[in-house]
Order: C-alpha cells, then sequence, then structure tokens
C-alpha cells in the first residue's frame, strides 16, 4: 500500500511553511517533504511536525547563487568551498528539523565543462556521505525542459556516479515526472533501478499538475510499485491547477489512499 507525502516546496504555495505543514495533516498526509526552508527555525519545523504526528522527510541543499543560474553547486568546479558550505547548513538545518534525506543538487553546467563537473561531483558528495552517515543523500536528475543545462537528467548518469561513489547512504530520487519528461519508458527504469532508489515523486507528464492526466497512468505506476516491493514514501510533487484542496481528488479516482 503506498503511502503519500505532501511536498510543501509545490502545495499550498499560498500561505507560510508552518500553514502548509498545518494544511498537510489537515488533508491527512502523514509525511512532508520541503525545498528550501532555511528562512525557518528548524525547531519550529520539528516541533510543529511532531505536534501533528507527521514525519519529516527531506530537504534540498541550498540552490546557489540565482543570479548565475546555478541551481545547486555540488557538480561545479570553481564552488567547492561553496558547497561545503551549502552542505553544512542543510546538514544542520535538517538534524535539528528531524528529517531524514538531503537532495544534493548538482547545479547548471556548461557541456564543455561536463567532464570535470563529473569528477567534482563524485568527490563532493562521496566526502558528504562519509561526513553525514546518519542522513540518506539524494540525487535527482531534472530534465532539460525545465532546467536547461542542469548537469543530469538520465537516470542512468545518476546511478552511474552512485556506483563511483560507493557509499550505502547515497541513492536515486526518482521522480516520475521528470525520468516521464526526459526519457520516458518509466516503468522500465523504475524496475531495473529500483535497488538504487530510495525516494519515489510523482506529477503529471507534461504538465506537472496533479497526477490524474497527462501520459503517465499513475494508478498503474502504484501499483507497479507494491508489485516490486517498494515501501518507501511518494513524494506528491506537483503544481496545483487551482486549489491544493481541491485537487486532492486525484487519490480517490485512483482508487489510492494517502497512506
Amino acid at each position: 500500500m503506498p503511502r503519500f507525502s505532501a511536498n510543501l516546496g509545490f502545495l499550498w504555495p499560498d500561505r507560510p511553511l508552518l500553514e502548509r505543514i498545518d494544511a498537510a495533516a489537515a488533508a491527512g498526509f502523514r509525511a512532508v517533504e520541503l525545498h528550501w526552508p532555511y528562512d525557518i527555525p528548524p525547531q519550529d519545523v520539528r516541533d510543529r511536525c511532531q505536534a501533528l504526528g507527521l514525519t519529516l522527510l527531506g530537504i534540498n541543499t541550498p540552490p546557489g547563487d540565482a543570479g548565475k543560474g546555478e541551481f545547486g553547486r555540488a557538480a561545479l568546479a570553481d564552488c567547492r568551498q561553496a558547497f561545503e558550505a551549502d552542505f553544512e547548513q542543510a546538514l544542520d538545518w535538517a538534524r535539528l528539523s528531524g528529517a531524514s534525506a538531503i537532495h544534493v543538487m548538482a547545479g547548471v553546467v556548461e557541456p564543455a565543462q561536463k567532464d570535470k563537473a563529473r569528477t567534482v561531483l563524485v568527490e563532493n558528495v562521496k566526502k558528504a556521505a562519509a561526513r553525514a552517515p546518519d542522513m540518506m543523500l539524494l540525487l535527482e536528475g531534472i530534465n532539460q525542459r525545465d532546467k536547461p543545462g542542469y548537469f543530469y537528467s538520465t537516470i542512468e548518469e545518476k546511478a552511474d556516479i552512485i556506483r563511483q561513489i560507493g557509499a550505502p547512504n547515497v541513492k536515486i530520487m526518482f521522480d516520475a515526472y521528470h525520468v516521464g519528461v526526459a526519457q520516458g519508458d518509466i516503468f522500465t527504469r523504475l524496475k531495473t533501478h529500483l535497488p538504487l532508489i530510495a525516494h519515489v515523486q510523482i506529477a503529471a507528464v507534461p504538465s506537472r499538475a496533479e497526477p490524474d492526466e497527462g501520459e503517465v497512468h499513475y494508478g498503474n505506476l502504484i501499483s507497479e510499485l507494491d508489485r516490486l516491493g517498494y515501501r518507501g514514501w511518494i513524494g506528491c510533487e506537483y503544481k496545483p491547477r487551482a486549489g491544493t484542496d481541491e485537487g486532492l481528488h486525484w487519490m480517490q479516482d485512483l482508487g489510492a489512499r494517502l497512506y
């Protein structure tokens, strides 16, 4: 039976973070995941989640310099010290808030720098994994339509990098939306890479709205996850077409439950 997590980077965007946590609990979710919550004291988020019986899953490392279009710095050769600072900030926040995972954002890389960036990413994540054995570090590809130049967009690239790193606490975040837009053949890739997958996220392909439209039938995907024995959370990282609460009927439409 699937367990759904509310991704509060996209859901209930019309209210502050602590109120989004309240809304997730009121809607029946039992877990939440965040993007960049660094303007909120981690203890406040921990206390609110504990009071509501919510599990806090993961956060992202800081996105870096928006003016430079970095979108993460783990693969940027001239940002090694900046990435170390980013990761320390994320690790401190995660530990104090009770989060258990960090999505390590690679960043936007020029094509000519790809080979060098790969070496930098492996070195940076290997150090980060050793620094945080209590934390699951997640690598996620982002499709090139949404973020042109992002370091990787295919699941095969992530799997190869994870094998190079060789750390048990570095795994794949399998975002079915990004895999669908970037590559397709979601079910085959899910089955092939399941041993390396620690978290799954969903949204409609190609709109990124509620997962009840488009190219992927998520009822079938949820059934496949059950059949394959996936026992992790499924993150609802979609952009609601209108109000978040009004759009939650997709679960009933698919015959799914929150937990």
